[in-house]
């Protein structure tokens, strides 16, 4: 009864906090507002409308105008005015709004439509280098941060190259996913994309344009990076590439013990050097709950009953997905290849499945996903997503205490459930991006989605009871794509690193201006 009382108060605060952000603030346009900033202000009401909200559909805040730049000295000069004024505006930066707790909004302050520069970069947008062997940098392309990465990708596949590390959906922005860190099956191997960034122009909360690296103000750059946009917003990034892979073969393999599930994915990102051909290139993990609706549709017709009466029998089913690039040249031997990476697996005799796929299919393989989706009018529903990652030290605890006595007890249909294991040697410290403090750690992606408000709050309510089941069990999480939290909770989530944060906030944006839809200075 004690237990479900303190859920019942946290739940209770957790709406309190919701509806305080989905207040309609109400400010008085600016004064004095100059005549070259005054035209790119949008405030016809559908346009604020559609920045009120964003992918999550939880939290709304109505902006008092909607910028919309024509050139990255726009935004400089909106900053500036912002900082000019005895009361600034806040400024929050809009690419694809593909956050879930508001994080992309500035409730009475303005909403800068990045995708608006595409528009003007006249081609520009994407520079893919000469990648001849005589730049130190190696090969890279400059990005402008409202690119999408799905352009990005077509953009260098066209000159046989690649990105190395990706999202597992690509219709995002490379600023917005360079926010936060970016993370997906290729993590363990090439570290968030955030590491695989040489150099970027960013316009700070001063509204200075810098040009930073790890050499040339590396301030500037630790801090963007992973910086919730917080310290300013990228507006070029210069991405390493290396070579392009022309083919994939995507394997599932299903496992009824998740001790032999985890035991085998940390023993395939083992193999995580850059030059290493002989690991996996992605790896990651997918729930099969025995509630509905069950997701079968990468499996051949012929086994889903089998694989259905396996997750009858065991209630959950961990499948490990693994991929292997290859190309003409590695093409002899790919078959060879798989069968090294899948020997000594512990997974289930006789169910494992096999796919081969162009590399843009599989990178892109979320897309078709979206597209039925929104056929269906359920792209644009309430998605209370839980992110969250885990020490692997803790993963067993986690799959008894949230996964079986959570998930498939309380038995809430609709969702995805991914859990896979990263290195944390791939990640640099000096970044604003926060991660359990062990040497391997599992994200988990708890994404669900509903069209019912009875739904969402179930989901709502598990997501704070899985929250305080970590706490109370010492399990050190960290939340990621997270929001909607008190100062004070900022600070605990920031740990050893909430000094340096705000004494970098204090540094590129001392006004707080920047970004107040995270709800951390504000």
């Amino acid at each position: 009864m004690q237990m479900a009382s303190s859920l019942l108060l946290l739940y209770s605060i957790a709406l309190i906090i919701v509806w305080i952000s989905n207040i309609v603030f109400t400010q008085a346009e600016p004064q004095g507002i100059p005549k070259e900033l005054a035209s790119k202000l949008n405030r016809d009401p559908k346009i604020l409308s559609l920045a009120s909200t964003d992918y999550g559909h939880i939290v709304h805040q109505t902006p008092w105008a909607v910028f919309e730049p024509s050139s990255v000295s726009d935004i400089s000069s909106l900053i500036k005015f912002s900082n000019s004024l005895p009361t600034p505006f806040t400024i929050a930066f809009r690419g694809q709004a593909h956050s879930i707790l508001g994080q992309a909004m500035a409730g009475g302050g303005a909403v800068v439509n990045m995708i608006n520069l595409n528009g003007f970069r006249k081609g520009s947008g994407i520079l893919v280098g000469a990648c001849d062997g005589k730049d130190p940098l190696g090969c890279y392309a400059d990005v402008g941060g409202e690119q999408l990465w799905i352009d990005v990708l077509h953009a260098t596949l066209k000159r046989g190259l690649t990105p190395l590390s990706w999202t597992d959906y690509l219709y995002l922005t490379v600023g917005g996913t360079l926010s936060n860190a970016g993370i997906s099956g290729q993590t363990f191997r090439f570290g968030p994309q955030i590491t695989n960034v040489l150099e970027m122009d960013v316009v700070t909360g001063k509204g200075d344009l810098v040009t930073c690296s790890k050499e040339k103000n590396s301030e500037a750059f630790y801090a963007v990076l992973g910086g919730l946009g917080q310290f300013g917003v990228i507006t070029r990034a210069r991405i390493a590439l290396g070579p392009a892979p022309t083919r994939v073969k995507r394997l599932h393999l299903l496992y009824s013990n998740f001790s032999a599930f985890c035991k085998d994915q940390e023993h395939l990102i083992s193999f995580s050097g850059r030059k290493d051909t002989n690991g996996a290139d992605y790896v990651e993990g997918i729930l099969l709950l025995n509630q509905p609706p069950l997701d079968l549709s990468f499996y051949p017709a012929s086994d889903k009953k089998r694989i259905t009466s396996l997750v009858t029998q065991y209630g959950i089913i961990y499948i490990l997905e693994l991929a292997k690039y290859y190309d003409r040249n590695s093409q002899p031997h790919i078959q060879q290849d798989v069968a090294n990476l899948v020997k000594g697996l512990n997974f289930v005799s006789t169910f494992m499945f096999e796919k081969d796929t162009s590399y843009e299919e599989f990178l892109n393989r979320v897309r078709g996903e979206e597209l039925f989706l929104r056929s269906k009018g359920l792209w644009e529903v309430p998605h209370p997503w839980l992110n969250i990652w885990v020490p692997g030290s803790r993963i067993s605890d986690f799959n008894e205490k949230v996964f079986k006595n959570i998930i498939l007890k309380q038995n809430i249909s609709g969702g995805i459930y991914l859990i896979y294991p990263v290195n944390r040697n791939k990640w640099d410290d000096k970044m604003s991006a926060i991660t359990p403090d062990e040497n391997i750690f599992y994200p988990i992606g708890m994404l669900h989605s509903t069209t019912s408000n009875d739904v969402l709050q179930k989901f709502q309510m598990q997501n704070q009871q899985i929250l305080q089941v970590c706490k109370d069990a010492g399990i050190k999480i960290v939340e990621y794509l997270t929001g909607n939290k008190t100062h004070q909770q900022w600070v605990e989530h920031f740990g050893l690193k909430w000094k340096l944060f705000a004494a970098r906030k204090d540094q590129f944006d001392p006004k707080r201006i920047l970004s107040p839809g995270q709800g951390i200075f504000q």
